[in-house]
């Protein structure tokens, strides 16, 4: 195991000591999410926890289904106990850049409808500013949009690149039937503003910017875990 999944794997064994018996738990996307689904999955075998989870996406209902995991709806259960996520990257403010998986409009979605939200990260994944380090802000769009969109973008001071699927020609579709940009702005001073600027563009789905929507992250270091909880909560 390389220095980075241990990391991730310190910190998602804080977070799942979030979740309780009879929780509905949110289960976000991604590698560093699926370590939290893994080990939800292992304490429902070894303490007959009892709970059930939204996923987030196909990849993460797939996952959650293969570690046993009962499943529900939002429609079932419209407000979410905590929800465990990951992120491409954060601020010591808890601002966060997410949607490297393509899932950012569902995991926003159910973030906002959970009463604790809880991230895992590395130690790499952590950033003064969002957009350090050359880090892309993900946009959902309707693909019917995307040319507007992307000179939008560009008169915001982004470059602005269509995701390509790996291994076929194409764009990436996320799991609403969408494309996504990868906009490229460098570090990003006030994300909050650029974040609405960006949703007020007719054609956006969701942007990648999830600022106040944090409560606690656990940062995987090779020393142990970083707890960060947020100030405005």
């Amino acid at each position: 195991m390389d220095r980075i999944t241990e990391q991730k794997q310190k910190a998602a064994a804080e977070a799942v000591k979030h979740v309780r018996d009879n929780f509905i738990v949110g289960l976000g996307s991604g590698s560093t999410a699926a370590l939290a689904i893994e080990a939800l999955g292992r304490r429902i075998k070894t303490e007959n926890l009892c709970i059930k989870s939204i996923p987030s996406s196909y990849q993460a209902f797939q996952l959650a289904v293969d570690c046993g995991i009962p499943i529900t709806t939002l429609e079932e259960y419209p407000q979410i106990d905590v929800t465990i996520d990951g992120a491409d990257q954060l601020t010591p403010e808890l601002f966060l850049i997410k949607g490297g998986g393509a899932a950012l409009a569902r995991e926003k979605i159910v973030a906002s409808a959970s009463k604790l939200n809880v991230i895992i990260a590395d130690q790499n994944k952590k950033a003064q500013h969002l957009g350090a380090n050359n880090q892309f802000v993900p946009i959902e769009v309707i693909p019917f949009a995307l040319t507007p969109i992307k000179h939008k973008l560009a008169e915001l001071g982004a470059k602005p690149v269509i995701r390509e699927v790996k291994g076929k020609l194409g764009p990436v579709i996320t799991d609403n039937g969408n494309a996504v940009i990868d906009a490229y702005f460098g570090e990003i001073v006030n994300p909050t503003e650029l974040a609405v600027k960006i949703k007020m563009l007719p054609g956006v789905a969701e942007t990648g910017f999830f600022v106040n929507l944090t409560d606690i992250a656990y940062i995987g270091t090779d020393n142990g875990v970083e707890k960060i909880v947020s100030k405005k909560k």
